[in-house]
């Protein structure tokens, strides 16, 4: 008797284990929209049908596309630069001083003798300095040709002096910012590098008792009246074909009930609308794709 009482407590509770790891089906989730074509700036209304524990939406504009939730890289990408200078204290400004260069066969190594081995390539003429005004634009300067290469890419601004000046004939040269982007052929897009991320590293090659300051909101030469200086500020690495994936919104979760969802579009165009569903528990999970086509229009 105590046998039989045994197992079908064990029996019990095994069934009650597998009713516990059950999945609810999804068989019933579905989206419907009341049209399929609405204007910029109107509300557009998702039906949510069925039982489903958590969403998450993908509206189809830029950085929210499913189809691209797993793209690191995107080959074609136009690479620009823009940074701002400010010459100081002496006109006429000597601009000679001030140097830019790109490597794409750099080590990554941050010592001395690998930023030596590096081909650098002078890219200045591509750039508008100061002539004394502040906030100078240094114009947009396409690094394309080097992105073409697929290879990662460093920059460097260098300090160098041919001539020993006193203090009140010498230009203190100011790096205000410093912007280097990637736009992907939708003309998506992504922020390489600012000032404050730029993981600017310093280096002195001549002058020992001066060097590039650098904090997150500017890059500053110090002036030398004693000896000539050859002094380096280089970023680190980057991929110019590298994008970050795109991402979605999760809308819905398990404690949450959801029968429509809006939003609203800025711009006009043809938009693959996707909303992912997934049920899950300890064992496993099951995800359902419903897409849809959406048309804004001005």
């Amino acid at each position: 008797m105590n046998k039989l009482l045994i197992a079908s407590v064990i029996l019990f509770s095994l069934a009650s284990c597998q009713k516990t790891y059950e999945l609810a089906p999804q068989d019933d989730f579905s989206i419907e929209l009341e049209k399929t074509s609405y204007k910029v700036g109107e509300p557009v209304k998702f039906i949510v049908n069925g039982k489903t524990e958590n969403i998450v939406f993908w509206s189809g504009e830029a950085g929210r596309k499913y189809e691209f939730r797993k793209r690191t890289v995107v080959e074609g990408n136009a690479i620009s630069l823009n940074f701002k200078t400010f010459a100081q204290f002496l006109t006429p400004v000597d601009q000679s001083v001030i140097k830019l260069y790109v490597s794409t066969n750099f080590s990554g190594i941050y010592d001395a003798a690998n930023v030596r081995a590096a081909n650098w390539e002078e890219i200045t003429d591509k750039a508008v300095l100061s002539s004394g005004v502040d906030q100078t634009p240094s114009g947009n300067i396409s690094l394309n040709s080097f992105a073409e290469r697929n290879k990662n890419m460093a920059l460097a601004l260098v300090y160098k002096t041919t001539v020993i000046k006193p203090e009140t004939q010498q230009n203190r040269w100011v790096i205000r910012s410093f912007d280097l982007k990637s736009t992907n052929q939708a003309g998506e897009e992504t922020v390489l590098a600012t000032m404050a991320t730029a993981g600017w590293t310093a280096f002195n090659f001549s002058g020992p008792a001066t060097n590039w300051s650098i904090t997150s909101a500017q890059l500053l030469t110090v002036r030398n009246s004693t000896d000539l200086d050859d002094d380096w500020v280089v970023t680190k690495q980057f991929n110019p074909n590298s994008i970050l994936p795109d991402v979605g919104e999760p809308i819905k979760n398990i404690s949450q009930n959801l029968t429509d969802y809006t939003r609203v579009y800025t711009k006009a165009g043809v938009y693959k609308v996707s909303f992912v569903a997934t049920n899950a528990n300890l064992k496993e999970s099951v995800t359902v794709v419903k897409e849809l086509e959406l048309t804004i229009t001005q």
